[in-house]
């Protein structure tokens, strides 16, 4: 069957996986919960601990990534997008009816055809891909909230000025415990559907973005929108409504888990700029745009895009691959899609995404030239600088041969990451609202001090 050969992959991945890091540190070894908290440092934040959260887990040094005390290969094997979206939201996997009332409500809000109709009312066609999902999320806001009718107030909310909440931060050494003008803590109530962030506006974006997505991908193609099959999964939908046809059970089951791969990953660029919005009582709405800036970013989103432009490079290049490799290290070039600022071994979801290439390129004979060269490209880098300086595969390697093979063009590439990754921000926004507690880190000062004003006509 068609679903074992898929499994199968995914197994042997997780079995690779387990031999190779057998030795490195479990993941059940991690730092205990408790303020404050003692850690290192450095410039944008690296090392700082935010918040304490049960979403989700990297290891780097044994390549895990854990949902929910769930193996992320685990997952990809047993489970479908939309539970796991369940599973990152909610702590636990679904009943039977639980899942179904979700799938219900996941059908429901596939279908967002008043945001559509003003993302076609700007130029679509002439918009960057992240540009126009940044805009189209605004519209979902419009539609499914209140929020943004001239002079409506959120109720029951305290409000503070700017930047009091800065005052017990200042005071030595480690600041006061909470600020000294902080309203006392309102019980937590279920939100209302004004507030536009609770469980049903996670389930919203989680559901409707990747309408939106797929719109825009039909929009810069010079092609209508097409709408949502009820009868089909979110994978499923994702592929039907940008091609226009109903995919292959391989092409269905690939990109579900790719979405799953790509759910949540710690406290990301793009997830900790939702979580910062989000902190400030702002909506999820205007967080997920923020996660959606961020995400557009070159140093975080769009690396699978740069991937697959590096390999068709390498096709035209005269020598061979590895001749290539050889000749950009010289040069001192980093590769794109190799090397991870946490992990220090394979790339848990490259070793399901590789294999699962591998297997859709079977299906899908034009792209077995830029995978062949993707083999021997990443043969070369592993050989050159696995072993001493921890460089392999990373998620982005081999995830925009498995989109082009799916029909996608390369500037949607960020926006369907963006599509999965909603589920994580949400979850992580929604689980650091129930005890929230506005960022507001510190900078070190470096400037001047006892400064003298000097007239316009006396500074040289």
């Amino acid at each position: 069957m068609k679903m074992d050969t898929i499994s199968a992959i995914i197994l042997e991945a997780a079995e690779n996986a387990k031999t190779e890091t057998k030795d490195a540190t479990s993941s059940r070894k991690v730092m205990s919960s408790g303020w404050p908290i003692k850690c290192t440092i450095g410039p944008g934040l690296e090392g700082a601990i935010a918040c304490d959260s049960k979403v989700g887990y990297v290891n780097g040094s044994k390549g895990a990534l854990i949902y929910r005390g769930y193996d992320i290969l685990d997952l990809c094997v047993h489970s479908n997008y939309e539970e796991v979206c369940y599973l990152l939201i909610h702590g636990e996997l679904p009943t039977k009816s639980q899942f179904s009332e979700f799938n219900e409500k996941m059908k429901d809000f596939r279908s967002v055809n008043s945001t559509l109709r003003k993302l076609m009312g700007f130029p679509v066609e002439e918009m960057g891909a992240m540009s126009a999902l940044r805009l189209g999320t605004n519209f979902m806001r419009h539609e499914m909230t209140q929020l943004d009718k001239r002079g409506f107030k959120p109720k029951g909310v305290a409000t503070i000025s700017a930047d009091e909440d800065s005052i017990p931060m200042e005071t030595p050494p480690t600041g006061e415990k909470s600020a000294k003008y902080e309203f006392k803590r309102q019980k937590r109530r279920k939100p209302s559907p004004d507030e536009a962030s609770g469980v049903e506006a996670c389930y919203h974006l989680i559901a409707g973005v990747a309408t939106i997505a797929a719109a825009i991908s039909r929009l810069q193609g010079g092609l209508l929108p097409i709408e949502p099959d009820p009868e089909l999964s979110h994978a499923a939908n994702l592929l039907y409504m940008i091609n226009g046809e109903r995919p292959s059970y391989d092409d269905e089951r690939i990109m579900d888990v790719a979405l799953i791969l790509h759910a949540d990953h710690g406290m990301n660029a793009s997830t900790f700029a939702s979580m910062v919005v989000a902190s400030t009582l702002s909506d999820f709405y205007f967080s997920v745009g923020s996660g959606i800036a961020a995400l557009n970013g070159p140093l975080h989103g769009g690396a699978n895009e740069e991937v697959i432009r590096v390999l068709d490079k390498v096709l035209a290049y005269e020598g061979t691959p590895e001749q290539w490799v050889t000749e950009e290290l010289s040069k001192k070039s980093k590769i794109p899609g190799f090397g991870h600022r946490v992990y220090k071994t394979y790339d848990p979801r490259a070793r399901v995404l590789g294999p699962l290439a591998e297997h859709l390129v079977k299906s899908h004979p034009d792209q077995k030239p830029i995978f062949d060269a993707a083999k021997k490209v990443e043969k070369k880098v592993v050989a050159t600088l696995g072993k001493e300086k921890k460089i392999f595969p990373n998620v982005d390697y081999y995830s925009g041969i498995i989109y082009r093979c799916l029909g996608l063009a390369p500037e949607m590439y960020t926006p369907i990451f963006a599509v999965s990754r909603v589920a994580g921000w949400t979850a992580r926004m929604l689980e650091y609202g129930a005890n929230n507690r506005i960022f507001r880190p510190r900078a070190r000062y470096t400037g001047h001090f006892d400064r003298e004003y000097a007239p316009i006509k006396k500074r040289k």
